[in-house]
């Protein structure tokens, strides 16, 4: 059943807990270092025809947000921005030599920061040098992040010419005394100007970010937020907790703690704004995202392709992600490859004709099987455990006992599933298969 005793207690007690979003496993604090020559090697095996996704990291931005926890650096200098494409194309065509010639590819992101920093012409000399190395399906998914404070006619005209099909827009929250307690001042005419001229050059698929937890933010802010995301349109709505960690980002320093919401209201606003985007036809997408029923993650979804990468939720289905830019993190069938976090360190390897890579992990066997059941539990609240060796579920059984007992899951005919009640807790779950967990758990953040 669902229903909880003594719900508040035991959510907020769950709601409290530190926990992994698993857009990996294992998780990037378990990574070591990755010396050139093991990544190089990995690349050698993946064959001609192989499918990529490409993932490009600007971490730019013009303006400091104070709640960003993203790796970024605020600069207006343009001679920095100018050599930073410079040393993407540079990245690019390295990576390029050491892989069969002309791989196809099915999904390219652009990251950050805002990308868009790098300006119309640093964008379009990145895509001239990824389109002249590889060779993009005809339906590839390309796809940027935008901030609309900053989103100029210039870069709009270039991504439409470069074929961009999606982009995803920070929104945060449009109540203008959440934007000031939070650092970020965007007007709704800004956001609403954003999507008219993304649409107007032929970017027709709109995903939103929205948070909940902000200073001074409440349910009534949460909720008119993601009716506006409904009202405009968007594709897709993902819906993320603030996490304040000052110590980690010192920027967040600068917003007023006593300001931010408790625990319980965290869980309201997260309530208001899922109910808001069910009751406009959206659809509840693992953990934190929503979709228009059409949308290919609704129907990815209701297939049980849906996968799960360092981007969150995704339909891309290509075996191998490469990451580029500085702190860009790939996923290859052998492990993990994670570029310098550090510009200049990044600068100096592709300048001097190296790749960039820092850390990583190589999977083990474990490692893989704990990662397909994670991967499956996030992505679709449910898991067949005839897939799970006896080992595995030996260890996470005991560990599942308190969500079963509180009807955050099920189990019923042989599969695991997370309950509508569970569905925000759905990290806890996949936790119980986590063999590392406790090793890396203070480095993570809140559930709710």
């Amino acid at each position: 059943m669902d229903a909880l005793p003594d719900p508040r207690a035991r959510l907020e007690a769950y709601a409290r807990q530190n926990l992994p979003r698993y857009t990996s496993y294992p998780t990037a604090p378990h990574f070591q270092p990755l010396d050139e020559a093991a990544y190089r090697g990995w690349l050698a095996e993946i064959r001609p025809g192989d499918t990529l996704s490409l993932y490009l990291h600007i971490p730019f931005c013009k303006e400091l947000c104070w709640y960003c926890g993203c790796h970024t650096a605020i600069t207006r200098n343009q001679a920095r921005l100018s050599r930073y494409a410079a040393g993407l194309v540079r990245e690019i065509g390295l990576l390029a030599a050491a892989l069969p010639p002309q791989l196809p590819v099915e999904s390219l992101h652009l990251g950050g920061g805002t990308p868009s920093a790098i300006g119309a012409r640093g964008l379009a000399e990145v895509m001239e040098a990824l389109r002249a190395r590889f060779a993009f399906r005809p339906d590839a998914e390309l796809s940027v992040e935008l901030d609309p404070r900053t989103l100029d006619d210039d870069v709009v005209a270039l991504l439409g010419r470069a074929g961009f099909n999606r982009a995803s827009l920070g929104v945060q929250d449009l109540d203008p005394e959440v934007q000031k307690l939070a650092g970020r001042i965007q007007p709704r005419e800004m956001v609403e100007s954003a999507v008219t001229r993304l649409r107007g050059a032929g970017i027709h698929a709109i995903n939103f970010d929205l948070m909940y937890g902000l200073p001074g933010q409440d349910s009534r802010h949460v909720a008119e937020s993601a009716r506006f995301a409904a009202e405009l349109g968007a594709d897709r709505v993902a819906v993320f907790g603030y996490a304040h960690v000052p110590w980690m980002k010192p920027a967040q320093k600068a917003i007023r703690e006593e300001l931010l919401p408790d625990t319980f209201a965290r869980m309201e606003q997260a309530d208001a704004a899922e109910r808001a985007l069910l009751a406009a036809g959206y659809v509840a997408i693992g953990l934190d995202h929503f979709a228009r029923p059409g949308d290919p993650m609704a129907v990815a979804a209701a297939s049980g392709v849906l996968r799960r990468n360092f981007q969150g939720y995704t339909t891309d289905r290509a075996p191998v992600l490469l990451g580029l830019g500085a702190s860009a993190i790939g996923a290859l069938p052998q492990g993990y490859a994670q570029n310098t976090p550090d510009e200049r360190g990044w600068l100096a390897a592709v300048e001097a004709g190296r790749l960039p890579v820092a850390r990583g992990l190589a999977l083990t066997e474990d490692d893989r099987t704990r990662r397909a059941i994670i991967e499956a539990v996030m992505c679709d609240l449910e898991l067949d455990l005839a897939t799970v060796p006896p080992p595995v579920w030996d260890s996470a059984e005991p560990r599942l006992a308190p969500l079963l007992a509180d009807g955050l899951a099920r189990l019923e005919a042989g599969r695991l599933s997370v309950t509508e009640a569970g569905r925000r807790f759905v990290r806890h779950v996949a936790a119980c298969f986590d063999a590392r967990l406790a090793a890396s758990q203070a480095r993570h953040s809140r559930a709710v």
